[in-house]
């Protein structure tokens, strides 16, 4: 079975683990970056990741996009939604669908 994971800052992630998720709280790129590639090699099938941390670690994230396991989703943080998120879920399911769901809503 497959295992949930939640990276970013700490203030953003720590609720998550009272739902049962595995929480990994990072402070630089270069420890998200690893923490990514170690859960994606490790069973975690799904990997919420906050905007700000995802925008740092754009080129990592990207290498995943291409493959079945694990998907990454990007979440707000503490800061604020940025966007990118929901940008990311319109993008993926204009490519599965084919079509706009949001119809022109930019």
């Amino acid at each position: 079975m497959y295992k949930i994971a939640v990276v970013g800052d700490y203030d953003s992630i720590f609720g998550f683990a009272a739902l049962g998720l595995d929480t990994f709280p990072v402070s630089s790129r270069k420890e998200a970056e690893e923490k990514l590639e170690a859960l994606a090699g490790n069973q975690y099938g799904i990997i919420y990741i906050t905007e700000d941390v995802a925008a740092e670690c754009e080129k990592v994230i990207e290498k995943f996009k291409e493959q079945l396991l694990p998907a990454v989703i990007l979440i707000p943080g503490v800061s604020g939604n940025t966007g990118n998120g929901v940008l990311g879920v319109k993008k993926s399911v204009e490519q599965a669908v084919g079509s706009d769901i949001l119809f022109g809503s930019e």
